[in-house]
Order: structure tokens, then sequence, then C-alpha cells
């Protein structure tokens, strides 16, 4: 393992990199001179895609089939509390990084401020180094500190630049988050101070250190994990807590939609994954039941919601309510097909729902509404711009040969797995989504063109431009989707092991016809062939090689 994450480590520290290449762009953006205003968009958006360039880079340089940490590093910044930058990716984080490291550039390309360029663009190139500290940090201050730092540019983008009731949603929004943040904070502390208690040693919030040596009590291990996933609940965010997403996306500018649908939300699932199920896996487990519950009922809310909006964009805010019930729900079926699913549904969401705002906006621009039954018929006047809506929406949808479908496929079937009946009233979601976003789209393309309605501006080049690395991932993931999942696997079924070797007479919810294919045919019972298997192949490789992994390449660089 050590030879593999050697071939694979960079000459340079390119996770570091990931996070101060935009923040020296927002610098760069600052500095701008007055007299030069036509500079700053350039400036950032050169700043952006050289994130996405480094980004891009890291995914091709991906050593495929290893589960641990690679391009780690670490670099003490409080020595005496034990606190480091220390960064590092695997198959969960690292299609997070390469998503962010597109839709950032888009985002900026796409749209223009209507006042204060050099603040907007600033506010989100620091968004962005924000982000990808979260992604890729493996120190629990430095995440927390992340995790909460990219609330003020958010803020900023929503209350200055959003539309009439901008103040009162980036209020709410800050509110929130932040209310569900201050818990995981003593979380955070008390986790790192019974670690040391217990081992004997010096303070650390070394995440795998912490992982690995699962010290704690069930009884404290269940409420510290709670104090992480009141945080990361308020984040995703799970029904009943999702109140501020709609407000937030629907006074948002553009770009601000895309990115908070496809990059911010995800900082909740992603959280769920790498540090409740790694951190604690038996009261994961424990509380898995209710965030079934609780993702089931967001699907089918969701989607119910969204059926009665008026207004265009806050129809697909509501959308996103119902998407992330999917994630919320492959995530605690607690095994392989429906984490891997989830993951898949995290990237797809972004991408799906982030284009559909970007055409959400451009609509906006040319009818300055966004009231369904003020809009019909722009089929007839923009019928491109119709034509890549649909291929869109059919995406959301989980159309079979697009993106969204291979997602929704995986989560079922390891929810069905694990819990069958909730998988089948998460698959009513399926058919919700279809009935909403159809709607919508007859409203808003069909019927006769009136009025202005009959002037719309079909899709210009420049907009075409930059939704067409959006489609294209949309149908290459969907026609195509192994180069991700085999890059996901090895690190999902690390995890999975990790839950199974901590947590008392649980073994992965598998499939019968999975378990007696594995066996050779031998078996008729699912769980005695897969534990064996699943044991054999990953729990031991998981733990050594993770752990030396982890040491080997971070420690090189103190």
């Amino acid at each position: 393992m050590t030879a593999v994450l050697a071939s694979a480590s960079p000459t340079f520290p390119v996770l570091p990199a990931l996070i101060v290449v935009p923040l020296l762009g927002a610098l760069l953006v600052i500095i701008v001179p007055r007299r030069r205003p036509e500079l700053l968009k350039l400036v950032a958006v050169l700043a952006t895609m050289a994130t996405g360039a480094l980004s891009l880079w890291l995914l091709f340089a991906f050593d495929t089939g290893v589960d641990g940490f690679q391009f780690a590093s670490r670099h003490v910044w409080l020595g005496d509390l034990g606190v480091s930058w220390l960064f590092g990716v695997d198959g969960i984080s690292l299609f997070l990084v390469v998503l962010t490291g597109i839709l950032f550039p888009i985002a900026i390309l796409a749209t223009d401020p209507e006042h204060d360029g050099r603040a907007y663009y600033a506010w989100l190139l620091v968004l962005e180094g924000g982000v990808m500290g979260v992604f890729a940090s493996l120190d629990l201050v430095v995440f927390f500190l992340c995790f909460e730092a990219v609330l003020v540019p958010m803020y900023f983008l929503i209350g200055r630049w959003g539309h009439d009731n901008r103040t009162y949603a980036a209020t709410k929004f800050f509110l929130f988050t932040m209310a569900g943040s201050a818990l995981m904070l003593v979380g955070i502390l008390s986790l790192a101070f019974l670690h040391a208690d217990a081992t004997g040693g010096a303070v650390t919030f070394d995440l795998v250190a912490i992982a690995e040596a699962q010290i704690l009590g069930v009884e404290t291990a269940r409420w510290v994990f709670l104090t992480f996933a009141l945080a990361f609940a308020v984040k995703v965010p799970i029904f009943p807590l999702h109140t501020w997403l709609p407000d937030a996306h629907t006074e948002a500018p553009t770009a601000g939609s895309v990115i908070l649908a496809g990059v911010l939300l995800k900082l909740g699932t992603y959280g769920f994954l790498r540090f409740g199920l790694y951190l604690f896996p038996e009261a994961t487990h424990h509380f898995a039941p209710v965030f079934l519950v609780l993702g089931v009922v967001g699907i089918v809310y969701g989607a119910v919601v969204a059926t009665m909006q008026k207004d265009l964009k806050r129809l697909v805010a509501y959308s996103s309510v119902a998407h992330l019930g999917f994630i919320i729900l492959g995530t605690f079926a607690l095994n392989t097909e429906g984490i891997e699913g989830g993951l898949l549904q995290m990237v797809n969401h972004g991408i799906s729902t982030g284009a559909l705002f970007l055409l959400v906006g451009m609509i906006y621009e040319r009818r300055h509404t966004r009231q369904i039954a003020e809009l019909g018929g722009l089929q007839k006047s923009a019928p491109i711009l119709a034509a890549v809506f649909t291929v869109v929406m059919l995406s959301s949808i989980g159309l079979p040969g697009l993106n969204g479908f291979v997602g929704e496929f995986l989560i079922l079937v390891g929810a069905f797995n694990a819990h069958r009946w909730w998988a089948v009233a998460a698959a009513g979601g399926v058919i919700l989504a279809a009935l909403y976003l159809l709607w919508a789209y007859q409203r808003v393309f069909h019927g006769p063109a009136e009025g202005d309605n009959a002037s719309v501006s079909d899709l210009r080049l420049r907009e075409g431009l930059v939704l067409a690395p959006l489609l294209v991932l949309i149908v290459g993931m969907g026609v195509y989707p192994k180069p991700v999942i085999e890059r996901m696997e090895p690190a999902v079924d690390a995890l999975v092991a990790h839950v199974e070797a901590h947590v008392e007479g649980f073994t992965e919810p598998t499939s019968r016809f999975g378990a007696d294919v594995e066996a050779g045919g031998d078996h008729v019972g699912g769980s005695d062939g897969h534990s064996d298997g699943h044991s054999d192949g990953h729990s031991d490789g998981h733990s050594d090689g993770h752990s030396d992994d982890h040491g080997d390449a971070g420690g090189d660089d103190h």
C-alpha cells in the first residue's frame, strides 16, 4: 500500500492547492484596479478553471482499486492542540471534489452580477475554497472550520445579489445552518479528549486515528453521534429541517442556486458518510431506522409539495428535498449498493439540478418572471432551449440511459435488500417526480405562445457552451457509469466492512442471489455467504491498509 500511495502522490500538494488557488483568486479579484472592471470576471474564471483542472488531474491520477486515502498531506498547524492541516481523498470524496471543480467555473461563466462584481466574484471564490476544504479535510477541527466558513460567502451571495425577499432568505439560511452546527463543535472536542484519555496519548483530531480506535462506549458514542447528525441533517436538509432551503433557492441569484444545489447540499450527505458511519458505526446502525423514515418522508413530501408550486424555481427547489431523501435512504441502507447509489446521486443531483437552475435562470432573464402561469408556448419560440430542458428534466426524473437512473436504481436495490417496504414507498416518489416535472414542462413549454412568450429568444451560443459539459455528463454517466463506480467501490466496501467489524451481530444486507453467486451456489441463505466473503475480502484490508496509508503518506510531510 505504501508503494501504491507513493506512485499516486503528486510532486506538489495538490489537495492544499485546491483550497489555496481559489482563495488566491479571491485576493486577486479584490486588488484588481477599479479602472479595469472587465478583468474581474476573467480573474474569477481563470482561478476556478485552474481549480477545476487540478480536480480533473486528481481524477485521472487516482489509483483505482485502492480503498485508503490518496494524495495525503499533513502539515502541523497547532501542534500543542493536536491540530494539523491534514488532507486526503478516497473514492467517497473524489467525485465531490471533481464536481466542485466543474460547477464553479460553469456558474461564473453562465451569469453576470447586477452590481458590485468585485465582491460577488470574491465571495464565490472563497466559497469554492471552503467547500474543497470540507471534502478534502481529514482533521476534525479543519473540517469544522471549513464547514462553517462556507456559511459566510453564501449568506452574502443570497443577501446582496438575491431577489426581492433576499434578506429574509439569507438570514434564515444562516441561522438554521449555524444553529445546527453549534453542537458539532462540542461533539468534536468531546471525541478528541475522550480518545486521548482512553489511549493515554496526546490529544489528536486525526479522523482516521480516532475512527480506527473506536474507544467510545455505546451510549457515549450515540450521544456524540447526535451532535454531528444534527449539523448534517440541517445542512442536507432532512425533513422537517428543510424549510430554509426553498426560500434560499428561490431568492438566491442563479449562480448561488447552482452552487447551493450542486455542492453545498452535499456537505451534509457527505458528512453522514465520512464522519457518521466511519466515526460512529454502532450509533449509525442504531439510529438508521429513524433516518430511513425521514428520508422516505422527505421523498414523498418534497414531491407532493413540488406539484403545488406556482414558481418554477421553487418547484425545482422542492425537487431537491425529494432527491436528497433518496440519498439519505441509500446511505442508511448500510450496504454497498445503497451507499454507492447515494454517492452517485450526490453527483447526479449536482449535475442535473444545477443545470435545471441554470435553465430557469435563462428563462427568467428572457421573461423576467418565474410564475408558471405567466409562461407557456416557449417550445415554439425557443425549441433548442426546450430540447435541452427536456433532457435535463428527464435526467432528474431518472430516465434509463441518463445519469439519474443509475443512482436511483442502486439506492432502491440497496434499500430493498435492507428494508423492503421503505424501498417500495420510495419508488412511489419516482412516479411523483415524473408527475410534477412533466406537469411543469407542459405548462411552460407547450400550448400557445402569447404576448412576450412568442418573442422569447432561443438558446444562445455562450449559454449552449456553458451547458454542454453538464449535458455530456448527464448522458455519459447514464450510458457508462463504470469509471465512476469502480473508483467509488473500494472505499465503499471498506466503509461497510468497518461497520460490520464494529457493530455486533451486523452483516451487510444483501440479496440472496448475490450471496448464492459468491458462495458458488452452495448456500441458500444470503447472510452467511455474503458475510464470509465480505469480511475476508475487505475487513482486514481496510483496517491494515487504511491505517498504513494514512500514516505513511501523512507523516513524511511534518
